[in-house]
């Protein structure tokens, strides 16, 4: 089988377009023909070494499609099934068995590695290897071979195109407010970073019924899009002000709040503007040591780390598009769509803030 794909050759370079020779499918994989896929902050960990995967690879790792092919054995997918793609468990550790897939013991080999030990890779013209298991996925491409539980089956009514960001990204900031912090109806709330993980948190806390929900951006832009999809107050931060910035609009600090940012002066300001007993949910790379005052987590004030939202796919995908079907978490409002060749334009795009969320879609 061959595929188009976005092929990133090396960390400082463009992704180049090329066709690959695709391996023959095992029995817990599938073939999908991508609909769309999403560029997400974490596909670029390989331009930045923060990955254990090296190019040549093809990233991508929240996608739609339509199941071509299964491999043998594989149960519960079909071929002719629609499905969202998201991230990889091993089903086999205590955490997996105990529902908590996020936080498989294989999770950052899995996902990160891009090779795998044993993997079975494409192979481009001159016939050498390209890393093609991102995520167990890599879908910056037309067709992809994914593993089959990875894979969520979704409504064959549904547009294809948008869902590809419920793999990952939306469902981070979704489900981080919804399963790991699980915030309360009438309480404060406070997002660090509008990205799309950020707005999706800003939706998610709206839907669970929080009172007050404050976006915090450096981009004026972003905030705008933050308070049309449900936030009650936005803030451009200051310098060294931030935390008395949140707590001019909460005198008594915020109950959760949400950091995106990674950026250790962020998070520091976001646990010093919480409430006595809140607590501060961290999603995505932290970018350096951090460090608090010794008394920053006196008052039963707690910080706990998340991947992925907490969430199960199978269970937490479905959730989600019953609440947009319901018009309640309209997150398509965040996307950009672009050609898979224009997938440099999206990437500086996304890198300039004028695009929240860039799906890329193979046929168009």
């Amino acid at each position: 089988m061959k595929t188009t794909a976005a092929v990133l050759r090396s960390a400082t370079g463009p992704f180049e377009i090329e066709e690959l020779d695709l391996p023959a499918l095992a029995p817990d994989e599938a073939l999908i023909r991508v609909a769309g896929v999403g560029m997400c902050h974490t596909d670029l960990l390989a331009r930045a070494g923060g990955s254990r995967a090296r190019p040549p690879i093809v990233l991508g790792h929240e996608a739609s499609g339509i199941v071509e092919d299964v491999g043998p054995g594989v149960l519960g997918i079909r071929r002719g099934d629609h499905a969202i793609a998201s991230f990889l468990s091993c089903d086999r550790c205590p955490n997996c068995r105990h529902g908590q897939p996020a936080y498989c013991e294989d999770f950052f080999s899995l996902n990160l590695d891009g090779a795998p030990q044993g993997s079975r890779l494409a192979t481009d013209r001159h016939g050498h290897p390209v890393a093609t298991r991102w995520f167990g996925q890599s879908t910056f491409a037309t067709h992809a071979i994914v593993s089959a539980r990875a894979l969520v089956p979704i409504d064959p009514d549904l547009p294809l195109e948008p869902l590809g960001p419920l793999g990952c990204g939306i469902l981070t900031g979704a489900s981080s407010v919804l399963r790991a912090l699980k915030v309360p109806p009438r309480s404060t709330f406070a997002v660090f970073g509008s990205g799309s993980a950020g707005i999706a948190a800003v939706m998610a806390a709206r839907l669970a019924g929080a009172s007050r929900i404050i976006a915090v951006d450096a981009d004026p832009g972003r905030l705008e899009v933050a308070r049309a999809l449900g936030a009650d107050d936005t803030i451009v931060p200051e310098e060294g002000m931030l935390e008395e910035q949140i707590r001019d609009i909460v005198p008594e600090g915020v109950q959760n709040c949400l950091d995106t940012t990674g950026a250790p002066a962020v998070i520091a300001a976001a646990v010093a503007a919480l409430r006595v007993t809140g607590c501060c949910g961290l999603v995505g790379v932290q970018r350096g040591s951090l460090r608090l005052p010794s008394s920053a987590l006196s008052a039963g004030k707690t910080v706990t780390g998340i991947l992925v939202g907490d969430a199960v796919p199978r269970v937490t995908i479905p959730q989600l598009l019953d609440y947009w079907r319901q018009g309640r978490f309209p997150f398509d409002k965040l996307i950009a769509q672009y050609k898979l060749s224009e997938i440099n334009q999206a990437e500086r795009d996304c890198a300039a803030g004028t695009t929240i969320k860039a799906v890329l879609v193979p046929a168009a």
